[in-house]
């Protein structure tokens, strides 16, 4: 069976039910199991404001000092991660929990958007597959956190979609799914069933799309331009209609 690549966010892993919502839907995948990347941005900013560090976005993407990594590095890796392994063990599936440092699972560099220093935030040049495919041939759920470790020895917080991007093209997924708590890719009102390149590049141009749903995009438009089949974007209701012919949500493909 085709390998899939799940990234969930901090929004909707805070949400009531949605663990219990994921794990349901998921156990229908267990040959091979998925492969899940999660944020946690709701749970990072809070985090930052107890410690009384600002914070700050461009294009979506987290300014990140090395005193706000350490309050990254302690959500994602940290908290939101083993709560996710917990309640995935608790109920009789098999995960682990690691993060892009663990076995150098993810390599990163320096990234500058725009030329723009937004400080310790990787982008991912390395994905060592065998580790997460050793894994699923063993039927484990990888459970992986985007703070990744840089080329030159750093640790680097990555933005959670593009590290699903990175994860899923690595290990050959045939599918990409980005759950969000919103049905899909919104324009004028209307959720976008299907969406292509071009069309994508057109409404971010616009303003159209826009916040965190650009790195969503983004990263779908590259995923599809290296060859993955479909990027889906929904939301746990939409998931839990994986094996469905019609895909609820926004389903982008080249």
């Amino acid at each position: 069976m085709a390998k899939i690549t799940i990234k969930i966010g901090g929004n909707e892993i805070d949400e009531p039910g949605f663990i219990s919502g994921l794990v349901g839907a998921l156990k229908e995948l267990s040959d091979p199991p998925p492969v899940i990347v999660h944020g946690g941005g709701k749970e990072i900013t809070a985090a930052l404001s107890r410690f009384g560090i600002e914070s700050r976005k461009v294009d979506g993407l987290r300014v990140t000092d090395e005193r706000s990594l350490g309050v990254v590095e302690m959500v994602l890796s940290g908290a939101v991660n083993k709560r996710l392994v917990a309640k995935f063990n608790a109920s009789g599936l098999s995960a682990i929990g690691l993060s892009g440092v663990d076995l150098g699972l993810m390599r990163a560099v320096k990234l500058t958007p725009k030329g723009q220093d937004i400080g310790l935030v990787g982008e991912i040049v390395q994905v060592r597959s065998e580790i997460i495919d050793g894994f699923l041939r063993n039927r484990i759920i990888p459970i992986i956190s985007p703070i990744s470790l840089g080329i030159d020895g750093l640790t680097y917080n990555v933005n959670a979609d593009h590290a699903a991007l990175k994860v899923a093209l690595a290990v050959g997924s045939s599918t990409l799914v980005f759950v969000t708590n919103v049905e899909g890719v919104m324009a004028d009102g209307k959720v976008l069933s299907r969406l292509t390149p071009s069309k994508a590049e057109e409404l971010i141009g616009q303003g159209k799309i826009y916040g965190g749903m650009i790195p969503k995009v983004t990263s779908a438009l590259e995923a599809v331009k290296n060859g993955l089949p479909e990027v889906w974007i929904t939301n746990l209701a939409g998931l839990k209609k994986l094996k469905a012919e019609e895909r609820p949500g926004t389903v982008i493909t080249n």
